[in-house]
């Protein structure tokens, strides 16, 4: 797993530092940027989605989507302990985003990719409840945090968010056995190969929008991408050892835990008026050593998850 899982993430990182280079020589703009986001976002995520789902009805694969919904749980819920106990409030206006960059990963862009390349249309399958439950837990937690309140409508929207209804969509069709004519499923599967290599052009596109040199000089940013890359991510591989979880829904969950700092706090953050450019710094860094540190977490892993 540590192998593959490492020579997927080398592919990747050079498709993002492709990106920056093309951010940072003037070949794409923001505008661009939002464009690519969007495409991947509200088509090419979703349809990956759907397609994953087409496929014969299986009481193991229901039974382990069940698991994989419990693990996401659980993954968010020491992430939240964590957070909570080893960010503190005092002498730190920017606490919230700390705690939040520390819980909620880049789960769609960065864990769909590399789950997909490792584990196959089944890792996404279990993927789903993982997503499910960040897009749950970050607009309810999450928002919490940058608001100090929760507020259903807003929760709503959360929850209508194309992911969650791509998964809904693609759930019914599996439970209903729903063929989707192959034509059609041809073409989306199509839409769907897109997904690796565009969703590590956004991650590049956001890195070349940052001040590297400011990023590495700030030492605060690295105890939080600590928190999120090595110490939540290896405590959810203590829970998945410990409950002997299977292990593609183990490494599912670990991958997905594993990931860099969400896409969502950068907008969050600009969406309710908050520090937006401390968010955008600490996604930017958690991107770049993911690179590295998602091997590390999986090779250690390897020695428990069976």
């Amino acid at each position: 797993m540590f192998l593959l899982i490492f020579n997927q993430l080398l592919k990747m990182l050079i498709i993002m530092v492709l990106a920056f280079v093309c951010y940072r020589r003037k070949i794409v703009n923001q505008e661009g940027n939002r464009s690519v986001s969007n495409l991947l976002l509200m088509i090419v995520n979703p349809c990956l989605i759907i397609t994953v789902y087409q496929t014969d009805y299986d009481a193991r694969l229901v039974k382990g989507l069940l698991i994989a919904f419990a693990a996401a749980f659980a993954a968010h819920v020491i992430a939240i302990i964590i957070a909570r106990f080893l960010i503190p409030e005092k002498n730190n206006p920017n606490y919230y985003l700390d705690r939040f960059g520390s819980i909620y990963s880049n789960c769609g862009f960065i864990g769909i990719p590399l789950i997909y390349s490792v584990l196959g249309n089944e890792g996404v399958f279990y993927l789903t409840a993982y997503m499910t439950m960040f897009n749950l837990f970050t607009w309810t937690h999450g928002l919490s945090l940058l608001e100090n309140k929760i507020s259903f409508r807003q929760l709503k929207e959360g929850l209508l968010s194309p992911m969650i209804i791509a998964t809904c969509a693609a759930m019914i069709l599996f439970f209903t056995q729903l063929r989707i004519p192959a034509t059609v499923l041809d073409s989306m599967n199509y839409i769907a190969d897109m997904n690796t290599p565009l969703a590590m052009m956004v991650a590049g596109f956001s890195v070349a929008q940052a001040d590297l040199k400011k990023i590495f000089s700030n030492l605060h940013i690295y105890w939080v991408s600590f928190l999120k890359l090595m110490v939540v991510p290896l405590a959810v591989t203590v829970f998945l050892f410990l409950f002997r979880i299977d292990h593609d829904i183990a490494y599912t969950t670990l991958i997905a835990a594993s990931c860099p700092t969400a896409t969502t706090m950068t907008m969050m953050a600009i969406r309710y008026n908050k520090n937006y450019t401390y968010a955008s710094e600490i996604f930017a860094f958690t991107t770049v050593l993911s690179m590295v540190t998602i091997p590390v977490v999986t090779f250690i892993a390897g020695f428990l998850i069976k």
